[in-house]
């Protein structure tokens, strides 16, 4: 019998609770911009979460990161297909660019097949500072390297008012 796969919209709740319950080393995000679930038959079998770039740098407005995925083992081509989901929906949105990190012991087959790019490998480390304690699952994989990956999607430019707009916005939240 053949597998039957379909992407979905699904509730934050349900995708933070998906990944709380399965993700091998990462707790789920906090929050996100958009996510996509992938079914089997009638079985939920994988969650992308997708969010704003974690690097302060890569936040221009329009760059999106993978913040999270889970598939359940068994399910061949799965990440692919949320892989290729995601960026389709960060296309559409208007997000010129949408990246991802994997450690550096994973091989990337799935970003590779759904037309990602090697972009560049960190010197591993830990997001945890003294002010800000962050720990993994699993603190094994704390300071491996990670490697980014990325796909470009439009060539859209920020036109000067939107710029000043947003800063505008972020200046009220500071205060």
């Amino acid at each position: 019998m053949t597998k039957r796969y379909q992407v979905l919209p699904i509730i934050q709740r349900a995708a933070q609770n998906f990944i709380g319950q399965h993700h091998r080393h990462n707790k789920p995000p906090r929050g996100d911009l958009f996510r996509c679930s992938l079914w089997c038959d009638e079985e939920l079998v994988g969650v992308l979460m997708v969010g704003r770039p974690l690097a302060r740098m890569l936040q221009d407005g329009l760059t999106c990161e993978v913040i999270r995925l889970c598939v359940l083992d068994g399910h061949a081509n799965a990440c692919s297909m949320l892989y290729a989901r995601a960026a389709r929906v960060a296309r559409e949105l208007g997000y010129n660019k949408i990246i991802t990190y994997t450690l550096i012991t994973e091989q990337g087959g799935s970003l590779r097949a759904s037309g990602w790019t090697r972009e560049n490998v960190s010197d591993g480390g830990q997001w945890s500072r003294d002010g800000r304690p962050r720990q993994l699952l699993l603190p094994e994989f704390q300071n491996l390297q990670k490697v980014r990956w990325s796909r470009t999607l439009n060539n859209n430019v920020l036109p000067s008012s939107h710029k000043e707009q947003l800063n505008k916005y972020k200046s009220v939240y500071k205060q």
